[in-house]
């Protein structure tokens, strides 16, 4: 039921920001999910909020489109150490902070410590569902260069279906792709 109001909530926000014409990439849990399930449906992974990664100068149609009926999500600022502002919309449907939809600046640092920008909206393409998904490589590097536990859960995933090739290899950056090799040797040493 959880996987189906956040699945419920991707979707209803979307469509909302596909309506006003503001350009967005689904990205996070629901973006690896996205990616997985084109190749094995069964092995994706439960996400409880939705992360949209969107232009920092569309925040004015981002807020407009997702604070209007029938969506009426309430709109508030978070600020946590070493995070930039965290912008959040709160489902009314289910009203915590843990299960709303969180945006992501395009081309900024996610956090000031990050050596590596989140990628541009445009590095994003339409996935079978109907939503603008960020494209595998982008999300690679965002799993990489977050690398906590989950993300690094997350490119497991991503490993696990063959969907990290050669050429996605060979374009990270040597930081992230000394990080994937660590997963990669974490993954032999527990085989």
């Amino acid at each position: 039921m959880a996987m189906n109001r956040v699945q419920q909530r991707l979707t209803r926000s979307t469509a909302a920001l596909d309506r006003a014409g503001v350009r967005y990439a689904v990205v996070g849990g629901n973006a690896v999910a996205a990616w997985v399930g084109r190749v094995d449906p069964g092995a994706t992974r439960a996400t409880k909020d939705v992360d949209l990664l969107v232009s920092r100068e569309d925040l004015a149609k981002v807020t407009s489109a997702l604070t209007a009926p029938p969506l009426n999500f309430t709109r508030q600022i978070l600020t946590h150490e070493d995070l930039r502002d965290i912008v959040l919309f709160i489902d009314p449907d289910e009203p915590s902070k843990t299960s709303g939809v969180h945006l992501v600046w395009a081309g900024e640092k996610i956090r000031p410590s990050y050596t590596v920008l989140s990628p541009l909206v445009d590095e994003s393409e339409r996935d079978p569902e109907g939503f603008l998904v960020v494209s595998l490589a982008a999300l690679v590097r965002m799993k990489l260069t977050s690398y906590r536990p989950i993300d690094q859960a997350h490119v497991i995933d991503l490993l696990s279906v063959g969907l990290i090739g050669p050429d996605l290899r060979a374009a990270l950056p040597a930081e992230l792709a000394l990080r994937l090799a660590d997963i990669e040797r974490g993954l032999l040493e527990h085989e």
